[in-house]
C-alpha cells in the first residue's frame, strides 16, 4: 500500500518508527527502510528550528513531500516532511537494505558491498540518485514510491547521530538485527 499524504500529516514521532520496514524506491531503485531519525519543530537540532530559509523551505511545506538538503556541502540527505503545513518536522532517512536496482547503486557508489550501498544518509542518496533537484517533490508520485511495511517490524530506538544539539534524544529508530544500519543501535535492557 502506497503511503499517502495523510500518513505523513501526523506527529513525526508517530511516523518515524512506522517507516522502519517500509519500502522506498526512487525511479525503481531502493529497498527497505531500516533506519530513520525524527526532527520536530521544537527540536534545536532540526533545520526549521530557527525559522524558514531558502534552504529549509520544503520542511515547512505540505506533509508527504521530500526535503532534500546538502550536508556539510558534500552529501545530499533525504527527509520526509511530516505534520501540518507550516510546521517544520521531518524524518531523516538514514539507511536502506538495498533490494531493487543494485546494479545502478553499485555504479553510482563505485563499490560492490551491498551493506555499504545505502548505510548512511549520504550513501543512500548517492546510491538512489537523489539530489537537490528532488527537494519538495511529493512522495506519493513518481519518481518516488513509498509503500507501507507488509509485516511487523521489531524497531529499536536510540540517540541520534552526527548532531551536537539535543543529541541524547532517543529519536533514532532502526530495524532490530539489520546489518544495513549506519551504526548499531543499543539493545534495550
Amino acid at each position: 500500500m502506497k503511503l499517502s499524504r495523510d500518513f505523513f500529516a501526523r506527529s513525526v514521532h508517530d511516523v518515524a518508527p512506522e517507516l522502519v520496514g517500509a519500502t522506498l524506491l526512487f525511479v525503481g531503485v531502493g529497498g527497505t527502510i531500516v533506519e530513520v531519525e525524527a526532527y520536530d519543530h521544537e527540536d534545536p537540532a532540526a533545520h526549521g528550528y530557527r525559522g524558514r530559509t531558502a534552504r529549509n523551505a520544503s520542511m515547512f511545506g505540505l506533509p508527504g513531500r521530500a526535503y532534500v538538503y546538502r550536508s556539510y556541502g558534500i552529501h545530499w540527505c533525504l527527509n520526509f516532511v511530516c505534520e501540518a503545513e507550516g510546521i517544520a518536522s521531518a524524518v531523516l532517512i538514514r539507511a536502506l537494505e538495498p533490494t531493487a536496482g543494485l546494479d545502478a547503486m553499485r555504479v553510482r557508489r563505485g563499490l560492490d558491498e551491498p551493506r555499504l550501498l545505502c548505510s548512511g544518509p549520504g550513501r543512500l542518496c548517492q546510491a538512489l540518485g537523489i539530489n537537490g533537484e528532488h527537494d519538495g517533490l511529493p512522495l506519493h508520485r513518481p519518481p518516488f514510491h513509498v509503500h507501507a511495511r507488509t509485516r511487523k517490524a521489531e524497531v529499536f530506538a536510540g540517540p541520534r547521530i552526527g548532531i551536537t544539539r539535543a543529541a541524547g534524544r532517543p529519536w533514532r529508530y532502526g530495524l532490530a538485527g539489520s546489518k544495513f544500519l549506519s551504526r548499531p543501535l543499543p539493545r534495550p535492557a
